[in-house]
């Protein structure tokens, strides 16, 4: 785990309050097991019955979920002192309340049933997927105009990947890789950087960036395929040339319009309509 955290409260379960830590280079929450815990189950010692749900857990061999947990620094409510606390990303707090035998645990069941049939329904028909993508945009104040641009970048990209396959380079974690290479050129940032500027996280990037942000970001994937096709590189290193050429791309048009304009392009604005409060904490080694 990273030593340098975000720690927030997160009002989640109808206003309770959830402790969580944000990994900034995993770019992923892990949220305390003995607050979801207590809002489920209303339980007056709740970490005693996280300790009898993990006995239980051993006992009937599915012990995984308690492997899973990460002990992590948190404020105590009571006192206001730091103490190791057992945490879980969100996969992980999902798959803690299909455990938990609660009447309160049902409605989250029963959302993720729904959520799991609406998937599949998917499966059988893409169309829904892309409704369903096209009206969230639409409720967060999307014009049709950037939808349409978006669902196009989206399809560039995958002609990104596919190219980056034909290259030999097939895995999720090189894709960051390379697409970080590409960012870095001409933002000077990497994607985890760029959103840490904007003041975002889980959140998409490109959902929160200018129209000529996203034209530069285009620019260099775009120009990164075209070279890969004509350059045949193969392998995660010669790629990651590529991608940097690619990424220079972008560059050029970036530094020749902001010459013209006398202002940089890059933006720390993002389209969101709330704020994270946080304070950064340095979590004690352990030895």
């Amino acid at each position: 785990m990273n030593q340098n955290k975000l720690e927030t409260i997160s009002n989640l379960f109808d206003g309770k309050e959830i402790r969580s830590v944000w990994d900034s280079e995993k770019e992923e929450y892990y949220f305390s097991v003995v607050d979801v815990i207590s809002d489920l189950t209303e339980s007056n010692n709740p970490r005693n019955y996280w300790n009898m749900l993990k006995k239980r857990m051993t006992e009937e061999e599915q012990s995984e979920l308690s492997t899973k947990c990460v002990q992590l620094k948190m404020k105590s409510k009571k006192d206001g002192k730091s103490y190791s606390t057992d945490t879980l990303d969100t996969k992980g707090i999902l798959r803690l309340i299909e455990s938990v035998p609660s009447p309160k645990a049902e409605p989250f069941k029963l959302w993720l049933a729904n959520l799991g049939s609406e998937r599949i329904d998917e499966v059988f028909d893409p169309e829904i997927a892309i409704k369903r993508a096209i009206n969230y945009y639409r409720k967060r104040g999307y014009s049709d105009k950037w939808i349409e641009a978006r669902l196009k970048g989206i399809l560039d990209r995958n002609k990104l990947t596919d190219i980056w396959k034909e290259g030999g380079v097939s895995k999720d974690y090189e894709y960051g890789i390379l697409t970080n290479e590409i960012y870095k050129e001409w933002s000077g940032m990497k994607t985890g950087e760029y959103k840490s500027y904007k003041g975002i996280r889980k959140e998409s990037l490109r959902d929160n960036m200018s129209d000529i942000e996203i034209v530069l970001t285009d620019l260099g994937e775009i120009a990164t395929r075209e070279l890969a096709k004509e350059h045949k590189p193969y392998g995660l290193e010669q790629n990651k040339v590529i991608a940097k050429m690619g990424g220079n791309v972008s560059k050029v048009a970036r530094d020749n319009l902001e010459q013209k304009l006398g202002k940089t392009v890059i933006s720390n604005q993002n389209n969101l309509n709330y704020q994270y409060l946080e304070k950064k904490e340095k979590l004690e080694n352990k030895k």
